[in-house]
């Protein structure tokens, strides 16, 4: 891994090697995180950071479910992602916002700092090089995601990401590019880190957040593109089967974007590859970054502010 050059921590950029915490931060032990993944692209208008108001507005609400006080307030930290961008010189990357619990009291009710950094670094595709061309093959997890009441899904907090983690890997062990997991109903969910998309008859269907899954912003967006251009969305419980069953299935994420799956559990998809829906919504997303699609909502946050 190659790491950057600096990273902002607790108001200040230094360089990456210096932003260290200590063994025993409450984070570290209880899994007292929350964070965020956002994208910079490199637009023909310069670079802009994809939604970064609205990324760094769910890390305060992940934060208060959380009873983490962060302290710094929503500009300082927008600030701080652009800064650390501009800093590493970058015209495109992903960022990772954070905020934890640091070194205090040891219980796990304990008071504690809490700590804040922005980490940026250069991503490709994450689940592979050609997957959003080619696709992935993908399976049912054995592991299934928390019940209602247990752990709040709609926080993005890093302890929710042991449950991801156990469904990732076991789809790498296996053999596969990314798990899918289901709901305590056993219903469907969604991916280790990804929301779920399956089409029927030229709609797009997807799993509500009652289904322990993250109210993703990729997938906001999606919903978003695909209605405006005259795409159905109808958001549902899903069961197992319907994976099988789909015309075309994709999963979409900050870090994942639209990757489409060619088949689950060794099942093909549809015809095996991304399908026409399938690619007009990658069309229509991936056009927010080279003006091809309009951006009537101001998603694209400019990387010197001054310029929006």
């Amino acid at each position: 891994m190659h790491y950057p050059e600096w990273i902002w921590q607790n108001g200040t950029i230094k360089p990456w090697a210096e932003a260290t915490t200590h063994v025993m931060s409450h984070a570290l032990h209880y899994g007292s995180s929350v964070f965020e993944g956002i994208r910079c692209y490199d637009t023909p208008n310069g670079p802009a950071i994809f939604r970064l108001t609205e990324h760094n507005q769910r890390l305060y609400a992940s934060a208060r479910i959380h009873e983490i006080e962060i302290p710094y307030d929503l500009d300082t930290l927008n600030a701080a992602c652009r800064e650390v961008v501009r800093r590493n010189g970058f015209r495109s990357a992903y960022l990772r916002p954070v905020a934890y619990r640091g070194l205090g009291g040891f219980g796990l009710s304990a008071d504690t700092p809490v700590d804040v950094a922005v980490a940026t670094w250069q991503m490709g595709a994450y689940l592979g090089d050609d997957v959003l061309e080619a696709g992935i093959d993908a399976c049912v997890s054995s592991w299934q995601r928390f019940a209602p009441n247990t752990i709040p899904a709609g926080a993005k907090a890093g302890g929710n990401y042991l449950s991801g983690q156990l469904v990732a890997r076991e789809a790498r062990r296996l053999g596969f590019g990314e798990g899918i997991a289901l709901a305590s109903t056993g219903l469907l969910s969604e991916g280790a880190g990804e929301n779920l998309f399956l089409v029927f008859d030229g709609a797009l269907h997807t799993t509500p957040v009652s289904a322990a899954l993250l109210n993703g912003i990729t997938r906001h967006t999606i919903i978003t593109l695909a209605r405006a251009n005259g795409i159905e969305v109808i958001e549902r419980d899903l069961p197992r089967e319907y994976l099988y069953l789909c015309d075309e299935l994709f999963m979409c994420g900050t870090a994942a974007e639209i990757t489409p799956i060619r088949s689950v559990d060794g099942r093909q998809v549809g015809s095996g590859r991304a399908g026409d829906v399938t690619r007009r919504i990658q069309d229509l997303f991936f056009g927010l970054f080279d003006g091809r699609t309009a951006d009537p909502h101001g998603w694209l946050e400019p990387l010197d502010a001054d310029a929006r």
